[in-house]
C-alpha cells in the first residue's frame, strides 16, 4: 500500500512513518523540509501521486487563535483538493478528543474546521482523536503554576503516550475507512490536580497543588470531562 504522510517530521508523523515503513508499506514522508507546503499547495501533487492513503498529521506553527484557524482552514482545503485530484481512497487525520466541546478555544475551533472540511469532502476518511500527550504534561503544569502554588482546574485529563497515538494513526491508515471517529486515550482518567502532583514529584518539587474552579486550560474553561474519552458529544470508538 502506498501511504503519504503529510507532516512527517513532527512528533507523531515521524513515528507513523517508521511504523508504516517497518510494516513494508511504500511510504512518502512529506513535510516542508521535503518541499511540500500545505498552505500554498506546493509539492502536494508529487507527494500524493499514486497514494492509496493520505495521513494528515500537520500542525499549526502557532497555537494562537487567528494563526491556527488560518492554518487548518487553508491546509485542509488544499489537502482535500490534492487528495481528490490524486484519487486518494482514504484520508486519515489526527485530531483532539473534545475538540467540539471547547468552542472558546480558537485552536479547538480550528481543528473542528479541519475535521468538517474532510468529512464534507466526499472522500472516505477516518478521524483519530487523541487525548493530551504524556510528553506535554510538564508544559501543562507550567501553565497552571501561579508562583506560590499550582492552580488546577476541577476537571479530568487522560494523558496518552505519543507512541500509542502514532500506533493508532498507523493502524487507521492500513484499515478500512471508518467514515467517522476513533478515539485514543491513556490508561487513566485522572484529575488535573493529580497530574500536577505527579509532575511536580518527578521534578522534585514540593509545591502545593490546589483545585481552583476558576483555573483554565491555556485560557479555556473546562467542564469535568471535556478532555477525556466519553466526554465528547459525538459517537466514537475507544481503541485504547
Amino acid at each position: 500500500m502506498k501511504i503519504s504522510v503529510i507532516g512527517a517530521t513532527g512528533l507523531i508523523g515521524s513515528k507513523v512513518v517508521d511504523l508504516l515503513t517497518s510494516d513494508g508499506h511504500d511510504v512518502v514522508a512529506a513535510s516542508r523540509a521535503s518541499g511540500v507546503d500545505v498552505l500554498t499547495g506546493d509539492g502536494l501533487t508529487g507527494a500524493l501521486a499514486g497514494a492509496d492513503v493520505l495521513v494528515d498529521v500537520v500542525n499549526s506553527p502557532s497555537p494562537e487563535d487567528g494563526p491556527a484557524i488560518d492554518f487548518f482552514t487553508r491546509s485542509s482545503a488544499n489537502l482535500v483538493a490534492a487528495a481528490k485530484a490524486a484519487g486518494v481512497r482514504h484520508y486519515v487525520v489526527l485530531s483532539i478528543v473534545g475538540a467540539d466541546t471547547l468552542p472558546e478555544s480558537g485552536y479547538m475551533r480550528a481543528k473542528v474546521t479541519q475535521e468538517h472540511t474532510i468529512t464534507a469532502s466526499g472522500l472516505p476518511y477516518t478521524i483519530v482523536r487523541a487525548t493530551q500527550f504524556q510528553e506535554l504534561t510538564e508544559s501543562i503544569v507550567a501553565w497552571l503554576d501561579a508562583g506560590d502554588v499550582v492552580r488546577a482546574p476541577d476537571a479530568l485529563i487522560q494523558p496518552v503516550a505519543s507512541d500509542d497515538v502514532a500506533a493508532a494513526v498507523a493502524h487507521a491508515a492500513t484499515a478500512a475507512p471508518r467514515d467517522g471517529l476513533v478515539e485514543i486515550g491513556g490508561p487513566e482518567q485522572i484529575t488535573f490536580a493529580e497530574m500536577a502532583r505527579r509532575v511536580l514529584a518527578a521534578q522534585g518539587s514540593g509545591k502545593a497543588v490546589v483545585v481552583d474552579a476558576d483555573a483554565t486550560y491555556f485560557g479555556v474553561p473546562l467542564q469535568r470531562a471535556s478532555l477525556v474519552i466519553g466526554g465528547s458529544r459525538q459517537e466514537h470508538a475507544d481503541v485504547r
